[in-house]
């Protein structure tokens, strides 16, 4: 156990946030997400795993290390319901409150369409997979910096 770590962060993730540079991007997905085919096709080229929570509990323990992109661009975006696009689903909304009270203010998600999504997510650095059985519980975030103290 470390001081002020998230438990639910474990060693093979914070090593991969760590890692991360400004710009890289990191999915977080469901259980119903190709995670490990995807996985193989990112930077890192192995799936990442935090065990038995929701998305909103995962992104809840990443966002409490990793800074977003928010002042330079919109820095995190979800999964659109096939046929719906516009359509905020309740996972969705909750993984939007843990963002607006990570970054203490309203940085809303932007929309990906499914296929676009796993395209992007192909990309990424890396994939973290959850424990969140609802549907489109699948959320792309962007790596911002972390200013120096004047």
């Amino acid at each position: 156990m470390l001081k002020n770590i998230d438990p639910a962060l474990n060693a093979d993730v914070l090593h991969a946030l760590k890692s991360m540079g400004h710009g890289d991007t990191l999915v977080i997905s469901d259980t119903n997400f190709p995670s490990d085919a995807i996985a193989r096709k990112t930077t890192l080229g192995t799936l990442l795993r935090i065990d038995n929570v929701s998305a909103a509990r995962a992104v809840e323990a990443v966002l409490s290390v990793l800074p977003l992109d928010t002042p330079l661009q919109p820095s995190a975006g979800r999964m659109e319901v096939m046929g719906a696009p516009d359509e905020v689903l309740p996972v969705q909304q909750e993984v939007q409150a843990v963002i607006d009270r990570a970054e203490g203010k309203s940085a809303p998600m932007y929309g990906i369409e499914r296929f676009k999504f796993y395209e992007e997510a192909k990309k990424a650095y890396c994939v973290i997979t959850t424990g969140e059985t609802r549907f489109y519980g699948c959320f792309l975030f962007t790596k911002g910096v972390i200013p120096p103290k004047t």
